[in-house]
């Protein structure tokens, strides 16, 4: 039996607390579900103070019973404190709280935030313990801080998170309690790792410290938006990065779709992967320096892989609030990067690893929401960068193949040449006659970037994707990968470039790899079969 989603009429709050709680949970709700409702419950009735957002959404029965309810101003608990992922924010006065579909809250402003916890450190409040030294040669004194917020990110590569944050740190983007949010703000608020402190992220994110390598200094983020009036409990949350504020609706979802094929032995735990799309991926810069640690995967490798998982698994029967939860967290993170492409942000250009994974998110959101616009981002904005196109291309490479990997950087969007020509197209020639800089982008080729756009590829063909993908080099090449045998490849390399270490053994550099046997599996039941299930 299908749950429904939480709605609370004034009629119902005539009735006793016990009746009232029942309708809301349906039969047989999951323990946060019930945590949820009897928050709200509560909050509502004026006895709790706080509400928490660190619980799954309460979403609506898959796969289109999704509920159309706008509350009333009055229907909305009025609060002077929430909370979600270890951050508070305060009200001056108690305001009206509602929540997205995704379970991220909203405000009825305009509204005062009257203090933010962890609340931010600047200059002195800085213990010298936690600062880096790095971070001492390029920050001024008074311009250290920590567990920093920002009211309407901007859509380009600048935030004031955390002042160890490199390239990208620019404190005159802090905002700092006391501030005024009016309908149309977003606020993002974050917690900063402490030295020494390790994250938890279940996907190869788990353990990683600040100052540790490429690791950003963020632990986690969370978003809290303004809004004139109380919004459909279908509504998602606009993109933090969008100022236009638009609104998506989860009733607008075509689910029909989304397959319902049959799980393969080796699928992955699908809570893991609602866990991996649940907190708000804050993306707007480069390298990973300010991506919170805990709220998605850090490098770029994984944050396409990731979207190769989550992308297949939308295709099986799953259960369904398991498949609705993960539908509706990973539309959210398409909204999310769609905001900032669609605001002018420049996009995610191929860098090595780094670059993949984000046009994918767009492309589904757009696809599952009917927005053509989104569905096909590189026509709608031609110049954005994203790291699965700038690396792909069609040439005559030295093995045959007419579908080539274009380089560690590859060729940019925005001029149609490489921009780092060391690291563009290279396949075209013998490995003789190739330089150190075309090993590097040839172990890239193989370690990083590959591996990690099967899933992705084989989404898209299944949902005849093709032409909003606006690519087609890219999903040549990765039929490319899957298929070609590469050992004389392998061989010929070895001779020139013994340093590749492509040897028979090591299987995770090989053509054909997919560092997750789901993604082989499904590969090799789908790929000719694009059909299946419908």
């Amino acid at each position: 039996m299908s749950i429904k989603p939480l709605k609370i009429s004034l009629s119902q709050r005539k009735e006793t607390k016990s009746s009232r709680i029942l309708q809301v949970l349906g039969h047989n709700p999951s323990p946060a579900r019930l945590a949820w409702v009897l928050l709200v419950s509560l909050t509502g009735a004026g006895v709790c103070p706080a509400a928490t957002g660190d619980t799954p959404q309460a979403a609506s029965a898959y796969p289109a019973s999704i509920s159309i309810a706008t509350p009333d101003l009055a229907q909305l608990p009025r609060l002077k404190t929430i909370s979600q992922y270890g951050i508070t924010w305060t009200f001056e006065n108690p305001a009206p709280v509602g929540h997205f579909i995704n379970g991220d809250f909203y405000v009825v402003g305009p509204v005062t935030v009257a203090s933010i916890d962890p609340r931010p450190l600047v200059g002195a409040e800085v213990p010298a313990s936690e600062l880096a030294e790095r971070e001492k040669e390029r920050i001024e004194k008074d311009q250290y801080e920590r567990n920093g917020s920002m009211l309407n990110p901007p859509a380009r590569q600048e935030v004031a998170f955390d002042s160890d944050i490199r390239n990208y740190f620019e404190f005159k983007l802090l905002a700092v309690a006391p501030l005024q949010m009016k309908p149309g703000d977003c606020l993002v608020s974050t917690i900063s790792l402490k030295v020494g402190e390790k994250s938890s992220f279940p996907y190869h994110v788990d353990g990683e410290e600040r100052d540790k390598g490429d690791d950003s200094p963020v632990k986690t983020a969370a978003v809290l938006t303004c809004v004139a009036q109380p919004l459909p409990t279908d509504a998602f949350r606009p993109a933090y990065g969008d100022r236009s504020q638009k609104i998506y609706l989860a009733r607008n979802l075509r689910w029909n779709l989304l397959r319902r094929l049959p799980p393969p032995a080796d699928i992955p735990d699908v809570k893991t992967w609602i866990r991996v799309f649940q907190r708000p991926w804050i993306n707007p810069c480069f390298f990973g320096f300010e991506q919170p640690m805990e709220n998605m995967p850090h490098y770029g490798q994984w944050v396409g892989q990731a979207q190769s998982m989550g992308g297949l698994l939308l295709l099986l029967d799953l259960p369904p609030k398991e498949k609705e939860m993960l539908t509706i967290n990973m539309v959210q993170v398409g909204i999310d990067y769609w905001g900032l492409v669609r605001n002018g942000h420049p996009g995610w250009q191929g860098w090595g690893g780094h670059g993949s994974g984000r046009k994918f998110p767009i492309v589904l959101a757009g696809i599952l929401l009917g927005d053509d616009e989104m569905a096909a981002p590189t026509r709608s904005f031609p110049k954005v960068e994203f790291g699965e196109d700038n690396q792909t291309m069609y040439g005559h490479g030295w093995t045959g193949a007419t579908a080539s990997f274009a380089g560690h950087s590859g060729i940019q969007s925005a001029t149609g040449k490489p921009e780092r020509p060391k690291w563009g197209p290279y396949e075209e020639l013998d490995p003789s006659k190739w330089t150190s800089s075309n090993l590097q982008s040839e172990e890239y080729r193989r370690a990083n970037t590959s591996s990690s756009w099967v899933g992705q590829a084989l989404v898209i063909r299944m949902l005849h994707a093709e032409k909003d993908w606006n690519h087609e080099a890219f999903l040549d090449y990765v039929d490319r990968w899957m298929t070609e045998d590469d050992t004389e490849a392998r061989r010929t390399i070895m001779k020139y470039w013994p340093e590749a270490g492509l040897t028979d053994k090591s299987e995770w550099n090989h053509e054909g790899y997919t560092w997750e046997p789901f993604v082989k599996t499904m590969w090799d039941r789908y790929r000719n079969h694009l059909d299946a299930g419908k």
